[in-house]
């Protein structure tokens, strides 16, 4: 008991409300979004290239939207940007339910893009700021644990909520994010937080701080790489379901497991095996990361059944366990503290890999097969190691000269 109350009081009581909101959220999300694919082609006559820009259209907007949403935290506080945000997406879900055309849903998916985008660096902002520089990487896996929590129940309702009722799960995560918001204001109404205003001070002005980003070089391959590794794993979620779909009868049910044991995985491991990747350089668990991501690809493109689909599925797991909570770790490292939220935000930059990989893989998938798409994406992939070596290069020269300015 005390060593649960010590744990629990190592983080602000806001960490935990985003962590615990985390969980809902995500776990209502992943009811809806990994269908969504599904759900437009059995009820429109669209083409997977066509279904894969109207999936692709959230992680479009959240490029656009994650720098942006980011330097307005910086800028105005991390409280409106993050409310704002909740009600959006909240009102994305409710109009799913009423959608009666793929303009309408490709429309929402983008105002549902834009909006998390606004949140998610934001949260993650505001996570640091309340956060020893030692216990970061701690909250940013708990972060990546939460998600997971909710994708391990999600996708198993899912999967019955897109045979019976797929209006129904649009209701549901509708209410779950406006619950979320309201919760969410009444905790950062009734808590004071101490270093909130800490990290405006250095008022940047936008094309300031758009300089800055952009002069800087590690940021930048960190950013190519990271897109490159989104641009496989988006496959996840918007054309393996397809190819799972046409080579199984029981396709919808092979691929809702293979999420939920991705979540499990994730749940049970990624505590672990961040504790042991802190022994090791954060480059070499990218590294490894990327490796693993490459190789579980590849392994769905031979694809016969449970069983090679279920290993792949474990690759690729072990890929995001070991580089997506490095990844934020990485942002942080490299941010300066006025431009946190910015850095974060900018991180969301890698969404475009979300946004490229559906209609990429979608345009190979309607003109080869699934075997190629898998295989030409996996290799794309994989030469996200050769960015993240000449990030880390400019990130140890950076911190040379800044050593030797001291």
């Amino acid at each position: 008991m005390v060593k649960a109350k010590n744990y629990i009081g190592q983080f602000h009581p806001i960490v935990w409300v985003l962590l615990i909101g985390t969980v809902l959220s995500r776990g209502s999300a992943f009811m809806t979004l990994p269908f969504l694919s599904i759900y437009l082609s059995r009820t429109m006559d669209l083409s997977p290239i066509i279904i894969g820009l109207t999936v692709g259209m959230s992680p479009l907007m959240g490029t656009v939207g994650g720098f942006i949403g980011g330097h307005l935290s910086d800028r105005f506080g991390r409280k409106p940007v993050m409310l704002i945000s909740l009600f959006a997406v909240a009102f994305v879900y409710y109009g799913f339910t009423i959608a009666t055309g793929q303009g309408w849903f490709i429309l929402l998916n983008a105002i549902n893009g834009l909006s998390n985008s606004f949140f998610e660096p934001t949260s993650q902002a505001l996570m640091a700021d309340l956060t020893d520089k030692e216990r970061r990487m701690k909250v940013y896996s708990l972060r990546y644990t939460a998600m997971n929590i909710g994708a391990s129940v999600g996708p198993l309702i899912g999967a019955y909520l897109a045979t019976a009722s797929a209006k129904l799960s649009f209701a549901i995560t509708g209410t779950t994010y406006l619950l979320y918001a309201i919760v969410l204001v009444y905790f950062l109404n009734k808590l004071v937080i101490q270093n909130q205003g800490q990290h405006v001070k250095k008022n940047v002005p936008f094309g300031d701080a758009f300089r800055i980003i952009r002069t800087d070089k590690a940021l930048r391959y960190l950013i190519i790489g990271i897109t490159l590794i989104n641009m496989g794993y988006a496959q996840i979620d918007s054309n393996l379901p397809q190819v799972l779909e046409g080579k199984f009868e029981n396709g919808v049910v092979i691929f809702s497991s293979l999420l939920s044991i991705n979540a499990i995985m994730v749940v049970f491991l990624q505590m672990p095996i961040s504790h042991l990747a802190e022994k090791f350089r954060l480059m070499q668990v990218m590294f490894v990361g990327s490796f693993f991501i490459g190789a579980g690809l590849i392994g769905f493109s031979f694809v016969n059944g449970w069983v090679t689909a279920v290993l792949a599925m474990v690759l690729v797991t072990l890929g995001e366990i070991l580089i997506f909570p490095s990844n934020s770790l990485m942002i942080d490292q490299l941010a300066p503290e006025h431009l946190r939220g910015t850095y974060f935000g900018a991180g969301q930059f890698r969404k475009i890999g979300n946004f490229l990989g559906p209609i990429f893989g979608g345009f190979l998938l309607s003109h080869f097969q699934g075997q190629i798409m898998f295989i030409v994406i996996a290799i794309i992939s994989l030469f996200s190691i050769v960015f993240f070596s000449s990030g880390n290069r400019s990130f140890l020269k950076m911190k040379s000269i800044d050593s030797k300015a001291l």
